[in-house]
């Protein structure tokens, strides 16, 4: 099978550098996948789980907002984090999710003025780790 070269680079680091079978990725508008000779293309990507695969291995990421560019046999996404599932501690992404559900039901009831859309950011984010450890567990460390 033909393959693509996946980049996901944040602020900090290269988080991934890989030829793969296939990507799939949360866009703005809706899940999007590419495979090897795709059109080229920009999108916007939310917070979410992306994954890929490399013949039968999946390895998942969870990434936040950002932005994906495909061009020339290449998939690079440039986003705020991105975290493979063996690096997410799972216990500090529990407490993330339960802060934020916190402050949304402080939000809800009017007890408290808090940013709303923050709060369901906060909350996205932790959901989308919890998914991406939960799913990525049989991955290593490379």
């Amino acid at each position: 099978m033909a393959k693509i070269l996946l980049e996901i680079i944040t602020p900090d680091r290269v988080v991934v550098s890989e030829e793969v079978d296939i990507v799939t990725a949360p866009g703005v508008v809706g899940e999007f996948g590419v495979l090897a000779n795709h059109a080229p293309m920009i999108a916007a990507v939310k917070i979410g789980p992306l994954r890929y695969r490399v013949g039968d291995r999946e390895e998942w990421v969870a990434i936040s907002g950002g932005f994906c560019e495909v061009f020339n046999n290449k998939i690079t996404f440039l986003v705020e984090s991105a975290e493979r599932a063996y690096e997410i501690d799972v216990e500090r992404a529990l407490r993330a999710k339960e802060r934020a559900e916190k402050r949304i039901q402080q939000y809800m009831a009017q007890a408290e003025k808090i940013d709303y859309a923050r709060a369901r950011a906060a909350l996205q984010r932790a959901l989308t780790r919890l998914l991406v450890a939960e799913k990525g567990k049989t991955g290593v460390p490379r």
